[in-house]
């Protein structure tokens, strides 16, 4: 069986693979993919979700989920996941390095064959969702997993409200769209601040600009996650933030966006089984 035989075996038991994005760093990419994976487990998919970190040279999915260090357990028929915080199977170049000090010192080509190998020899399993954590920018990773995985539901690109992000979030959209990727939407990530002690609410990177962004390029958009030091306590801790903190602005936040997703899938599959009637009847 060849290598895109393999992958296409692999990926067919699972429901929904999403890829998250973004066209710069710092926007809290990860954040995102960690909190919606663990929002989708406690919306009814426990044991159901995954998440692919596909940062080669820069995985930090494993140190947000409290499974940094652990190892793939190898076996036929594959390389399993270790298995995270409400079920998550997990995988990640994290998993493969001698220490934590361990750098990834490669060119395109061998991240490009690194992704491939995950692919296809990743057991997953029956899953619901399989998240994809990119790293910033339209370079090889991203590029690599747009092509390789059949049947991508789609993307959710995270920015945050500043117009630098916003100007370069643009070239994310228009990337998606080249390789004919459904954009399930935008998440405007570090959207205001809300002081703890006397309730005012700071606009640190400003408010509403992926919002605005949705509406020149016609996307969908997914809602707006605010400023809250727990998300980096409890990253750094390695402990799912949308469960310790469920009733936070934040936490509520992705639990909107999750349910956003679901009508977005749900729309689709609506959109696709009616194209199938219109195909076999001619279109009426």
């Amino acid at each position: 069986m060849s290598g895109e035989q393999q992958i296409k075996a692999r990926m067919s038991k699972v429901k929904h693979k999403i890829a998250v994005i973004s066209g710069k760093g710092g926007v809290g990419k990860s954040v995102v993919t960690v909190n919606l994976a663990v929002a989708f487990a406690m919306h009814g998919y426990v044991n159901r979700v995954g998440v692919f970190d596909a940062d080669i040279t820069g995985p930090c999915v494993p140190k947000m989920l409290g499974i940094h260090g652990q190892r793939l357990q190898v076996g036929p028929p594959g390389a399993f996941p270790v298995i995270g915080p409400m079920g998550i199977k997990v995988v990640s170049m994290d998993f493969l390095l001698q220490s934590e000090e361990t750098p990834v010192i490669w060119r395109g080509p061998l991240k490009m064959k690194a992704i491939s190998q995950f692919l296809s020899d990743i057991v997953w399993g029956e899953l619901d969702f399989l998240f994809i954590d990119l790293p910033p920018g339209t370079g090889d990773e991203p590029l690599s997993i747009m092509q390789l995985i059949p049947e991508m539901d789609g993307v959710v690109i995270v920015t945050i409200p500043s117009e630098v992000s916003q100007i370069v979030v643009k070239k994310a959209v228009t990337f998606s769209r080249k390789l004919n990727m459904s954009i399930i939407g935008i998440v405007e990530n570090m959207s205001g601040f809300v002081c703890p002690k006397c309730g005012e609410k700071i606009n640190i990177f400003k408010v509403g600009g992926g919002e605005k962004i949705a509406e020149d390029l016609k996307t969908p958009f997914l809602g707006r996650v605010p400023i809250d030091p727990e998300i980096c306590e409890d990253s750094d801790k390695g402990v799912p933030f949308v469960v310790e903190h469920m009733n936070s602005p934040a936490a509520k936040a992705f639990m909107e966006i999750v349910k956003k997703i679901e009508a977005f899938l749900k729309q689709e599959k609506e959109t696709e089984a009616s194209a199938k009637v219109d195909s076999k009847t001619g279109g009426g």
